[in-house]
């Protein structure tokens, strides 16, 4: 069922009914791309976690009106909070990284500019891939049936985001470290995940993220690829906690 987040949604919790109206470019792809007529199913998601059952009542151009029958719990979202703060890698790689990381549940993707990223976009760029970050997560989040999209935040340098990073800080470093079934404390509930860009991180950033509460992290004897690394974490932190199952 075609799946929209919107916050446009008005909804009587003692009537169990409500209503919602749809445009822009949620609008154009219900009427032009989808070409649903009404009577026709849809599911809306107010970004806060809550799914609603929706049917179509009129499309008017790129209006749609909604009809909501129903309010209910998304139960996609997952209980561990996961922040990923990649290093910036070359090329298009952090756009199928924020593609899968949204995918695996993820909660926030936080580019990270350090001392070995080779990519280094100036503000207007950065802002423009910022944009275009968001966007996909928006439409990863869609298709894998999310109950939030993840935020892409600005991108920041490694210090500041060491800095203000929540939760279990674990930074995964190819010079070694524990396994990562040995980072999380039990009952952890938020946790911030740091992978470096292609040429890894170097040591002084390494003691700077220990310094600060950070424990180093092993994925196993293989150097994997930085957009692979973040994934694979992802996928384990799930398992590890319950959030695959």
């Amino acid at each position: 069922m075609p799946r929209f987040f919107t916050t446009a949604i008005q909804f009587d919790a003692a009537a169990q009914a409500g209503s919602a109206v749809l445009d822009g470019e949620d609008g154009r792809h219900i009427a032009r791309a989808l070409r649903m007529r009404p009577g026709e199913r849809v599911t809306l998601c107010d970004g806060a976690g809550f799914d609603y059952d929706g049917e179509i009542e009129s499309i008017a151009g790129d209006s749609v009106a909604v009809r909501i029958t129903g309010k209910r719990r998304n139960e996609s979202e997952p209980a561990l909070r996961v922040a990923l703060y990649p290093g910036m890698p070359k090329a298009d790689k952090l756009e199928l990284v924020t593609q899968k990381a949204t995918e695996l549940g993820v909660s926030q993707i936080c580019p990270v500019l350090t001392a070995r990223s080779v990519s280094r976009p100036d503000a207007k760029a950065a802002a423009k891939k910022q944009e275009r970050l968001q966007r996909i997560a928006l439409e990863a989040a869609k298709q894998s049936g999310r109950g939030a999209v993840p935020a892409v935040a600005a991108l920041t340098d490694f210090r500041t985001a060491v800095q203000n990073a929540k939760g279990a800080k674990i930074l995964f470093y190819e010079g070694g470290g524990a396994p990562l079934s040995a980072c999380l404390p039990a009952g952890e509930s938020e946790v911030s995940v740091f992978v470096g860009p292609e040429g890894g991180f170097d040591a002084e950033e390494v003691e700077f993220a220990r310094a600060h509460g950070a424990v180093t992290a092993t994925l196993g004897p293989r150097i994997l690829r930085t957009e692979t690394a973040p994934l694979a974490a992802l996928a384990i932190l799930m398992f590890m906690t319950g959030n695959m199952e």
